[in-house]
């Protein structure tokens, strides 16, 4: 009789290009130390690199920026690029109307998106399995070719009668049509525990009383990636804010920038595009946990 040898169940996370007895051996331990720090600098380099040196320009004078763009600050920093920018080029103007913007087009993606979710996957319609595939069906078509018939809808909204051109809302109620978050938001709450639901059934608590309640309080890990992703895709946004917000005092930063580029003196341009990247950055390192560990979203793909 042969012995068979029963593989462990820590052998595959063991598994690598190296062997453990590779690793044991000197030589081949510094190796691979460097090679790491050498990858991990370069990363570093190339992420924070151009944030680094947009930041570092956004208070450079002009002719600085043009003859010697990678000195440290050889004729002194220049503060009054930040104040031109806010007050003199109104980039606060435009700031503003981009808060607002990616405000609205949150709330209205939440909503969308969690009582989309909510009903599909917790009230479980009778043809809920073919509303959900044509809801996927939808991330099939290309957003170019939707442009169009969105553009005339806006124009010409059914039952309202007025145009919608030249309005926020023109803006906000498209963005709540989000399919991918839709279908994100219902995975996640097919895991949650079916024997709390209806627990909260036979308490007496209704539709509404269970979504806001019950579900609501459940779902923060998805809420905040939903969250992440309509806010950075909003403020991200030029096409669609270009066609429908026609004047320039609605339109947001990633409109307005190109445009004011021909007619900015250069490091007062660099100090605006040093204010519009503000909020991203502060929704990374306030949400980065979220990003970095897959919390929310591995939640809400796991199945």
């Amino acid at each position: 009789m042969t012995a068979t040898r029963t593989a462990r169940p820590d052998d595959a996370t063991e598994r690598g290009v190296l062997s453990q007895a590779d690793w044991h051996r000197p030589l081949v331990r510094r190796s691979m130390r460097t090679v790491h720090a050498v990858l991990l600098v370069l990363l570093v380099f190339a992420g924070l690199g151009p944030m680094v040196l947009l930041a570092k320009f956004a208070i450079t004078p002009t002719q600085d920026i043009l003859r010697t763009p990678m000195a440290l600050f050889p004729h002194g920093a220049a503060w009054g690029n930040l104040s031109e920018a806010w007050n003199d080029v109104h980039v606060s103007l435009y700031f503003v109307n981009t808060v607002v913007i990616a405000a609205g087009s949150w709330f209205m993606q939440l909503l969308v998106a969690t009582t989309g979710g909510y009903a599909l996957s917790v009230l479980r319609p009778r043809y809920g399995r073919l509303i959900s595939g044509a809801v996927l069906t939808t991330m099939f078509v290309p957003a170019v070719v939707l442009l169009v018939p969105l553009y005339l809808t806006i124009l010409d909204p059914p039952v309202l009668g007025r145009s919608l051109i030249n309005t926020f809302w023109a803006v906000w109620l498209p963005a709540g049509a989000s399919a991918f978050n839709v279908l994100l938001v219902q995975r996640f709450f097919d895991n949650l525990p079916r024997e709390v639901f209806e627990a909260a059934r036979v308490d007496g608590a209704g539709p509404f009383r269970l979504f806001w309640s019950i579900v609501l309080p459940m779902s923060k890990p998805i809420l905040g990636v939903v969250s992440v992703f309509a806010i950075i895709a909003s403020w991200k946004d030029f096409l669609w804010p270009l066609l429908v917000l026609r004047d320039p005092d609605l339109q947001p930063l990633s409109v307005r920038l190109p445009t004011l580029a021909h007619t900015t003196d250069l490091g007062v341009f660099l100090a605006a595009l040093a204010i519009s990247t503000l909020i991203p950055v502060a929704m990374f390192v306030v949400f980065q946990r979220q990003f970095l560990t897959s919390a929310g979203l591995g939640g809400a793909v796991k199945g």
